[in-house]
């Protein structure tokens, strides 16, 4: 029997401390000009089979079994949100990330410079790859001495599951169930482990954003990039979705719990009713399957709702009326 592999995106903020910042909200933002928001896809409605029974499948996190999930229609961003997008919603409201708030995020400990690496004074035990590094945020990943300057078409990131809910609300639209999430992932295929079907490289070619190498050592960069990716770097799925799986994690508006029976009903499920994690889907770049093997499309995670860290993102979804 397979073992489950650990997360390389399991760092917490209370992994490190209790939270004592009161969250923030969107309460009083005014909602987006519809002329700035971005290119959706319409996704078809229907029925499929959610989960998997893969020999490799992380069973503690809740993969199995199958079940039958059926869905209505909607619409979902073709990428995942980008930093200018975020700094749109920035610029329009004045809106300050937790991380902001906190004054820290989580940093893989590759990306920083020395100066940073000094004053670097925690890290989770669990996972020391994560640094906890003061200053950085959306707008300077890796810290105060970094910017996004030349990754405004990057997907943004530190940002938490609050943030993200947030930035949704402003644009009208929310963010996606996890059901949504899957189901737009697969691309139209069915039981496939990845949006494109079973191969990781098909033909040799590389299909999205993960670790090559020895993690968390060494990436050989294989598939071009060691950090994020531009949004629609690679090929788009069936549905016309750009790295649903790889480059970074996407929060869901569920709460998580490895029960799927607790997950809703069988027809638009909304995660459990309460919980103290939301899910987060897809894997990053940091994922690799001597390690974390958790970029297939059924793959699942989770993390606290003022969480942040240098691999996490997300996309929206509009109900249609």
């Amino acid at each position: 029997m397979m073992k489950d592999k650990p997360g390389c995106c399991a760092a917490t903020r209370n992994s490190v401390q209790e939270s004592t910042k009161a969250p923030t909200t969107s309460e009083g933002m005014t909602q987006a000009d519809p002329v700035i928001d971005k290119e959706m896809v319409k996704i078809d409605g229907g029925t499929f089979r959610m989960g998997t029974t893969d020999r490799d499948a992380n069973k503690l996190d809740g993969e199995t079994p199958i079940h039958e999930v059926t869905v209505d229609s909607y619409y979902m961003d073709r990428t995942a949100v980008t930093n200018k997008e975020f700094n749109q919603f920035v610029q329009a409201t004045g809106y300050k990330t937790e991380a902001e708030d906190y004054g820290w995020s989580f940093v893989f400990y590759l990306f920083i410079s020395e100066a940073t690496a000094k004053k670097v004074k925690q890290y989770p035990p669990q996972t020391p790859w994560w640094f906890v590094v003061e200053g950085a945020t959306w707008k300077t990943p890796e810290g105060s001495d970094s910017t996004i300057e030349d990754r405004m078409d990057h997907p943004v990131v530190h940002i938490s599951w609050n943030d993200a809910a947030a930035y949704a609300k402003w644009a009208c639209k929310r963010l996606p169930t996890e059901a949504e999430w899957e189901f737009a992932a697969r691309g139209g295929l069915n039981q496939k482990r990845y949006p494109w079907g079973d191969g990781l490289t098909p033909n040799g070619e590389h299909q999205c954003n993960i670790w090559q190498g020895e993690f968390p050592k060494r990436n050989d960069q294989l598939d071009g990039y060691v950090g994020t990716a531009p949004v629609t770097a690679f090929k788009p799925n069936g549905y016309g979705l750009y790295n649903m799986v790889g480059n970074v994690w996407e929060w869901c508006g569920d709460w998580f719990t490895t029960n799927f029976e607790l997950r809703g009903s069988s027809t638009n499920p909304k995660g459990a009713k309460s919980g103290s994690n939301r899910v987060m889907r897809g894997g990053s770049y940091l994922c690799h399957d001597s390690y974390c093997n958790r970029y297939r499309v059924a793959a699942r995670t989770s993390n606290t709702p003022d969480s942040s860290t240098g691999n996490i993102g997300f996309r929206c979804v509009k109900d249609i009326y």
